[in-house]
């Protein structure tokens, strides 16, 4: 495997460097982002993020489902979950 993926503070200091700004400036930013982002996809159910990709709140239906150390069948209960989904442009970019 290459390299390992950035952490968050390395995340910070590179958008710290490569924008000018102060680290503490870029994190507040970052924090307000991740904060509206919860708040959108909380309130309005989607949240789009231009050039990465869109959160979305959405119900999944009950059904039934199989307990694999019995084999008994189950009936799992409706849910939301939140999904991401990644845009074209992201895609593209990384897949090219």
């Amino acid at each position: 495997m290459a390299d390992k993926p950035m952490n968050k503070s390395q995340l910070l200091n590179y958008l710290a460097e490569k924008s000018g700004h102060s680290r503490k400036d870029v994190a507040a930013l970052m924090d307000l982002m991740v904060q509206t982002a919860y708040s959108e996809a909380k309130r309005v159910g989607e949240f789009t993020l231009p050039g990465l990709g869109k959160f979305l709140k959405k119900n999944r239906a009950a059904r039934k489902g199989r307990n694999p150390a019995t084999g008994a069948e189950i009936q799992i209960p409706a849910k939301t979950v939140v999904k991401f989904r990644v845009a074209k442009a992201a895609k593209d970019a990384v897949l090219s």
